[in-house]
């Protein structure tokens, strides 16, 4: 009797090991369980932990809850001024209701990678090639949207949305680096002739200074023979004083008459009129 009673109790003791085994499921803190019972969906989620189900009725299955980052393949396209394009995304998105994401599509992964190429496309043909490479934070805000609206009916919130690179073909990165250039080049000219047209007015004022002041044009000479000896040269030039130049203009004789103008006249003048009225009436 009492053997049997042992055995029983160890038959017993065996069948509920199995049993937990069996029905013993653990989630994890980043998880949420979704049973179906009989296929049927149970409406409460089990949240993390240790947790049961009944053996070959209850299926439970896990749906990760962290923030997933998927990358989207590059897309080719024609923008909006008729540029081809390479356009790679990347986007983040997480399931908010674990349920939803199991029940009401197949695979909620893959749909939203579907669903993030197709956007990505429709957004390179509605925008310009400008757009794409200096306003990817609006390009981004309307590529959200585009894949959120769906995506929110799956149990899934889509958390932001990249573009992560543009590629544009080789003569198409020529023809931006000549603008660039002839742009930046087009600066430089402007700058330096702003620069020349105050160190004319500048020059103007000084030089009018000056004239008022003629021993001002002499300081300056000197101050320019001390900074030009000052570099330690072997050879040292002077310009010519101006008011010396001046000076020499004032003095020089006036230029000479020419030499018929000098020259007196040494033919014989002869008279008009001999022997005329005006003698007789002297």
């Amino acid at each position: 009797m009492v053997e049997e009673l042992v055995a029983a109790g160890v038959t017993l003791v065996s069948a509920g090991a199995v049993y937990v085994m069996a029905a013993a499921r653990v989630v994890k803190q980043y998880e949420r369980g979704v049973v179906f019972r009989l296929g049927k969906l149970r409406p409460d989620v089990r949240g993390p932990g240790f947790t049961m189900i009944v053996p070959g009725v209850d299926k439970l299955r896990k749906v990760n809850m962290q923030i997933v980052t998927m990358p989207v393949p590059g897309q080719e396209g024609i923008t909006r001024d008729n540029v081809t394009v390479r356009v790679d995304a990347v986007v983040y998105f997480k399931v908010t209701s674990p349920a939803e994401a199991v029940v009401r599509v197949e695979d909620y992964r893959f749909a939203v990678a579907q669903m993030a190429q197709t956007s990505l496309r429709s957004i390179i043909g509605k925008s310009e090639l400008d757009d794409l490479l200096s306003n990817r934070e609006k390009l981004n805000q309307g590529l959200e949207l585009m894949i959120d609206s769906p995506a929110v009916e799956w149990g899934v919130t889509i958390d932001r949305v990249e573009i992560k690179d543009v590629s544009l073909p080789e003569t198409m990165k020529r023809s931006m680096a000549r603008q660039a250039e002839a742009d930046r080049e087009r600066r430089a000219r402007i700058i330096n002739a702003d620069a020349e047209l105050q160190a004319s007015k500048k020059l103007a004022e000084a030089a009018k200074e000056m004239s008022e002041q003629p021993a001002a044009l002499q300081l300056r000479l000197l101050q320019t023979v001390v900074a030009v000896a000052a570099e330690k040269n072997s050879t040292l030039v002077l310009p010519f004083p101006v008011e010396l130049l001046r000076f020499l203009e004032r003095a020089a004789p006036t230029p000479q008459q020419p030499l018929q103008e000098q020259r007196p006249s040494l033919e014989p003048r002869l008279d008009p009129d001999p022997g005329g009225a005006n003698s007789g009436q002297d």
